[in-house]
């Protein structure tokens, strides 16, 4: 499998290109800074210099043509202003949906946030993250795309547990990022599973039994 990350120097996309290169998926990783090249060859990802706020969807494309799937795991980040939460965390992603369509490339999973499909309406920076990853996941559902949107709960840096609850709604928790990128990968390679909004927090069912049931 070939598989394109975007945002790929984020904490979650690292590991998760870590995964893929062991398993032996080819991985191309965007990123917006070619100081990041190196961590990204370290971990057997090929970068790719493309910052997705500065470019359009018919560029997204030609770096993803070939691929058999995209993960979009972009985020303007902590401490970053209401601005960048519109161009990247909702207009980036939705530059990747468009490319995805124009590319061929049919699946398309986003990371998204425990809270998007509800978000709150007041002024916080949070909330204006939140109202940004719901916009971006309603053009994904949008498309024809065999896509999933992933909603994980809050992040944590622990040790994996590799037991989640994943579902179309669990109540809120935390879950490791290297949770998370297992689940992620573990999803692209469940074609079963398309066309699904999931919620993720940390669980008492082993993470593979899940996706298994999920995939069934």
């Amino acid at each position: 499998m070939k598989v394109a990350i975007a945002g790929a120097h984020g904490q979650i996309a690292l590991l998760l290109g870590a995964i893929l290169s062991q398993r032996g998926d080819a991985t191309v990783g965007m990123i917006r800074n070619a100081a990041q090249v190196n961590d990204l060859e370290a971990i057997g990802v090929t970068p790719l210099v493309l910052d997705l706020e500065q470019t359009n969807s018919a560029d997204v494309a030609t770096a993803i043509s070939g691929c058999d799937a995209l993960v979009f795991a972009a985020g303007a980040g902590p401490g970053s202003g209401l601005e960048r939460k519109d161009t990247v965390d909702h207009q980036a992603a939705d530059k990747c949906t468009v490319a995805a369509q124009q590319a061929g490339v049919r699946r398309l999973i986003q990371i998204s946030s425990m809270g998007a499909g509800d978000p709150p309406k007041d002024d916080s920076v949070f909330s204006h993250y939140l109202r940004a990853k719901a916009a971006a996941e309603e053009t994904l559902r949008e498309s024809q795309l065999d896509w999933i949107i992933l909603r994980p709960g809050h992040l944590t840096d622990e040790p994996p547990r590799g037991a989640i609850n994943l579902a179309a709604h669990v109540p809120g928790g935390q879950i490791p990022r290297t949770d998370v990128a297992a689940v992620v990968a573990g999803l692209l390679v469940r074609p079963g599973i398309s066309q699904r909004t999931l919620e993720l927090v940390s669980g008492d069912i082993e993470l593979n039994q899940r996706l298994n049931d999920l995939a069934s």
